[in-house]
């Protein structure tokens, strides 16, 4: 069986532990003769599936008890307008840090519904850093105050949270979630689309602290009223049912076989540790992002040469090192290497960038 060592961006490689599993009870979950794929949501199987993965997400993340974990869909992009639906409904304005293509999308969609203020940007240097925020800029009414905390594609990450006060902080946190333990307790709403970290596409997972349920817009359509799902238990429509069993066998991953989001950190940091080391030491390969706001998950970097960068990753994709070609935004080559990605797969990456280099001087 081939496996080759995938860096795609999102879908994204999965646990081979997790697609083992998932291939042996494809035909039969646990006896049931069935598979979760064709199972009713309303069946008592799902019903355990489902509370099983969200009790393993709130105890994997330390999700405390006045949250709520709800399982969506319509990817992280459906939150840009449930957001502000939901939220936006007190003084209709809300603050934004725009740091990336999906910052700047969330913020477009949110002044569709109210006053979106941008308090600080990166643009001017393509993303390439995380601007210094002074809190004075901030909005002291604001509904609640926005930043995406990975940036997936510019390879940049908040170390450090904005302090906001009252108002409540929300996260786009698609591409870091699960890497790392955090602070829930701090954010009013975490939200993530699952084909990072999580699981395949289709799921997104929103975590919103209790008292931000209220009344969303008026016309705010039934399917992203927030109160909702949450009184329905994320099952007042058919959800993605295999994702959600997909979710549930990565956390089990996470808390079983790696030891929790202590260790994950520890395992990312170090193989984040390999590629930058090299990058840092390299005469021939440099890295875009500004060294103190680098991403654990995401690492994009250039030869310089457009040439030179096509011939990498086409070569890079003969050794099975594929998906390294850099957004189309930035170009060059980017590296996702999430939770699945193996210590091996980041080693060999970097030997062939080594001779890649050796070879064309």
């Amino acid at each position: 069986m081939k496996r080759v060592y995938n860096f795609s961006a999102g879908p994204s490689i999965l646990p081979q532990a997790v697609l083992e599993k998932a291939a042996a009870e494809m035909l039969d979950y646990q006896g049931s003769g069935q598979s979760v794929m064709e199972m009713s949501h309303r069946s008592k199987e799902f019903d355990a599936i489902i509370k099983s993965a969200e009790s393993l997400l709130r105890e994997v993340m330390n999700i405390p008890d006045n949250y709520k974990v709800l399982f969506l869909q319509g990817g992280a992009s459906s939150q840009f307008s449930m957001i502000p639906m939901n939220l936006m409904t007190k003084n209709g304005k809300a603050d934004f840090v725009i740091t990336g293509q999906w910052a700047t999308k969330a913020h477009k969609e949110a002044a569709r519904y109210g006053e979106a203020n941008v308090v600080a940007s990166s643009k001017d240097k393509t993303f390439s850093y995380i601007p210094e925020l002074d809190p004075a800029t901030f909005s002291k009414d604001a509904d609640y105050f926005h930043i995406c905390m990975n940036n997936t594609i510019y390879g940049t990450k908040y170390h450090t949270l904005p302090e906001t006060g009252s108002v409540p902080l929300v996260a786009d946190i698609s591409s870091c979630i699960l890497s790392e333990p955090i602070d829930v307790s701090k954010f009013g709403l975490l939200y993530a689309g699952a084909q990072k970290n999580i699981g395949p596409a289709g799921l997104t997972v929103v975590i919103v602290r209790e008292d931000l349920l209220g009344e969303p817009m008026e016309k705010t359509p039934t399917m992203f009223d927030y109160r909702i799902h949450a009184e329905n238990a994320s099952l007042y429509n058919t959800p993605p049912c295999y994702a959600i069993y997909i979710c549930k066998l990565v956390l089990e991953w996470i808390k079983n076989d790696i030891g929790g989001l202590e260790k994950m950190k520890e395992l990312n940091e170090k193989k984040a540790g390999i590629l930058y080391d090299f990058l840092d030491n390299s005469k021939l390969f440099q890295g875009t992002v500004v060294a103190k706001d680098r991403s654990l998950m995401n690492v994009p970097f250039v030869t310089g040469n457009e040439e030179l960068d096509a011939k990498f990753v086409k070569e890079a994709t003969a050794r099975d090192l594929v998906n390294l070609k850099g957004h189309r935004s930035v170009g060059g080559m980017r590296a996702s290497i999430y939770n699945a990605m193996p210590i091996e797969g980041v080693e060999k990456l970097v030997a062939f960038m080594a001779e890649f280099e050796k070879n064309n001087q």
